[in-house]
């Protein structure tokens, strides 16, 4: 797996670029490597698409979930969950953090920037089908915006670029040179892209690093 040896993946990028979906597979790959994982959600933007809509997923594969007491409500507060610290002070546990979208999303984890120890992956989740990042010079802007709230450096980059249910393969490979542009301007590599499992058979000989995914829930995004 592409994150062997890695005991915190943080997870950061636009809104809506597919951080939760991504954060929610990656727990349940890793479950299967590991005996103790845990799956914080500091997402303190979006009330929406959330990791708890998938708790009896996680759950029920022995993941624990962090989130805010609020999550899954129509209370828009930004509750930030206390038992975050500790993903930090438990050496036995693998974690997976899904940070809020963009600039205002990574002050939650700033707290914490100084705890991210050499062994931790900070990942920057690309879509090129998203409005506000479609271009790649917009994309880096706003990964040293997050960068910059964040208080730490991603170490690589998943290119999630998608249409949702209408994704095709050929969605996927125009979304190469955008991914490839934002990975030379930013000099971090492009570890994964991740696609419907759907989609293998189509893109497995095209593409070296591709991560199949089934998708849960009715999510528009990967």
């Amino acid at each position: 797996m592409f994150l062997d040896g890695v005991k915190t993946t943080v997870l950061a990028g636009h809104y809506g670029s597919g951080k939760t979906q991504i954060a929610t597979h990656l727990a349940l790959e890793l479950r299967k490597r590991h005996e103790r994982v845990t799956l914080c959600d500091l997402d303190i933007v979006n009330p929406y698409f959330r990791t708890i809509d998938n708790r009896e997923l996680l759950e029920g594969a022995g993941i624990r979930l962090i989130s805010s007491a609020y999550a899954g409500t129509n209370v828009e507060l930004a509750g930030f969950p206390p038992e975050a610290a500790s993903v930090f002070d438990d050496a036995g546990v693998v974690s997976v953090i899904d940070v809020g979208g963009d600039d205002r999303g990574a002050l939650a984890l700033g707290r914490y920037a100084g705890r991210l120890k050499e062994n931790a992956a900070i990942l920057l989740v690309i879509n090129k089908y998203r409005p506000l990042s479609a271009d790649a010079r917009d994309a880096c802007e706003i990964c040293r915006e997050i960068e910059i709230a964040g208080r730490f450096r991603f170490t690589g980059i998943v290119n999630n670029s998608n249409l949702g249910a209408e994704t095709t393969a050929e969605t996927v490979l125009s979304s190469l040179p955008y991914a490839e542009e934002i990975s030379q301007t930013l000099c971090l590599p492009v570890i994964a892209v991740s696609v419907a499992r759907k989609l293998k058979g189509e893109l497995s000989e095209s593409i070296e690093n591709l991560w199949c995914m089934e998708l849960y829930r009715k999510w528009v995004t990967l």
